[in-house]
């Protein structure tokens, strides 16, 4: 009978144990990515990263007077530029303020005050009333980067400042093969050194991240922002003929093209994740390209890291806790019906003046077994522990109202349960009389 009874309650303690622990796992988060990422990207203030130009605005008694003046007032070092017929198809009698990129918040916020202005930009973007628009494919964020082309942004504005549908976005961007003396110095400087910076650009070096997005190394060609209008020359295509399976990183003002290795399968997931977070920010500033650019490295590493692209995944130490984790719940279901027969065999070998209260434990028993495989409340837990102490009062010889104090607790536990999954079916009254019946 000892050893019996050590096996019973030993089977209980064990159940509980197995069910705590899978409780507990439920709260795990998984990390899914391929490894820490050594990206060196942060927050950055306003001026730390050298995106305040020296240009400044006017007064706002100034700008307004020049806005009331003409219907387009280009300030002193503007680099926005559109097609002037569709803009004009829509725009109707609303005044355009372009102001230039890199200024601070106050100046920024003088050009926002000329209440004259209808439609303000400030570097490429684009604000009206409460309005902003912005781009959000590779084609818009491209011209509006590589040739300061914001037509698509501002008829989208006007037309919702004018609350009317919104034209079809048209690429005005377009390229053209470059020229073979084009090409030649450029080549040349990459068999050199591996960088190409052509005049008017503003790339000093390549930054340091390069070494962790491209660890092998990589060419990188820096040019100055693209003229308006006029097509512009697709040098990576080109460079990758002369040096093929070898990363070719093309800037054009601050636009970046990615060429070479797996160039189809994350140039466009790269451009796409790095323009959509920082578009808005490079619009307005006027960040030297090596910022850019390294900010665009560290996205690149990101991605790279991700896990995405054929990379060799890393060993994973086994993890015990997650391999027994789909095996908890049967070896929990085990101990408690081990635990449940040897009671109902104990609790029948009993002949006392409470033959019904056996009767109700083995009941409660058998629900709390049913209802904890549907649902993880802390209730079950409570339950089971009030089980297990009633269990052991009536072992004991306990007071029978001892015994059933502990089973109407374990009754309105269970209940709480049945409650929650919406299962009447549960409540411990209904469910004793069906095992009754």
């Amino acid at each position: 009978m000892a050893r019996t009874g050590w096996l019973r309650w030993g089977s209980l303690g064990v159940a509980v144990l197995v069910l705590v622990v899978f409780l507990v796992a439920q709260r795990q988060s998984v990390d899914v990515s391929y490894g820490q990422s050594p990206s060196s990207s942060g927050t950055v203030e306003e001026g730390s990263a050298g995106e305040l130009s020296d240009a400044t605005v006017p007064s706002v008694e100034e700008m307004s007077a020049l806005v009331k003046a003409s219907p387009v007032v280009r300030l002193p070092g503007s680099t926005a530029y559109w097609d002037e017929a569709r803009v004009n198809a829509v725009i109707g009698d609303a005044h355009i303020l372009v102001a230039p990129p890199g200024l601070d918040e106050a100046e920024r916020g003088r050009v926002r005050d000329v209440e004259e202005a209808g439609i303000r930009v400030i570097g490429t973007e684009v604000t009206g009333g409460a309005y902003q628009a912005t781009a959000d494919t590779l084609p818009d964020w491209r011209a509006q980067f590589a040739t300061g082309d914001v037509t698509n942004l501002l008829v989208t504005l006007a037309a919702g400042i004018a609350k009317q549908p919104t034209p079809a976005d048209v690429d005005g961007f377009r390229w053209r093969e470059p020229t073979a003396a084009e090409v030649e110095p450029v080549a040349a400087d990459l068999r050199a050194s591996g960088l190409h910076v052509a005049a008017g650009a503003t790339l000093a070096k390549v930054p340091d991240a390069a070494k962790t997005a491209f660890p092998d190394g990589a060419l990188y060609v820096a040019l100055p922002r693209q003229p308006y209008g006029e097509p512009v020359p697709n040098y990576g295509p080109a460079l990758v003929e002369l040096f093929p399976d070898k990363p070719i990183v093309v800037l054009y003002g601050e636009w970046i093209e990615y060429h070479g290795p797996q160039e189809a399968d994350f140039a466009s997931v790269v451009a796409a994740s790095f323009y959509g977070q920082a578009a808005d920010r490079i619009s307005r500033y006027a960040y030297p390209q090596g910022n850019v650019l390294h900010a665009y490295l560290n996205r690149l590493t990101d991605v790279r890291y991700a896990g995405l692209f054929d990379r060799p995944l890393p060993y994973v130490p086994l993890d015990p806790l997650r391999v027994a984790l789909p095996a908890l719940p049967w070896l929990f279901a085990a101990c408690a019906a081990l635990f449940l027969a040897l009671s109902t065999t104990s609790l029948r070998r009993k002949a006392s003046t409470t033959t019904g209260t056996p009767a109700r434990l083995a009941g409660l028993t058998a629900l709390a077994i049913e209802v904890s495989g549907l649902s993880h409340d802390p209730s079950v837990v409570r339950g089971i522990a009030k089980l297990t102490a009633a269990s052991e009062a009536l072992a004991e010889n306990l007071p029978d109202k001892h015994v059933r104090g502990l089973l109407d607790g374990a009754s309105r536990d269970l209940d709480e349960v049945a409650r929650t999954l919406g299962r009447d079916d549960y409540l411990s009254d209904v469910y004793l009389r069906g095992r009754v019946a």
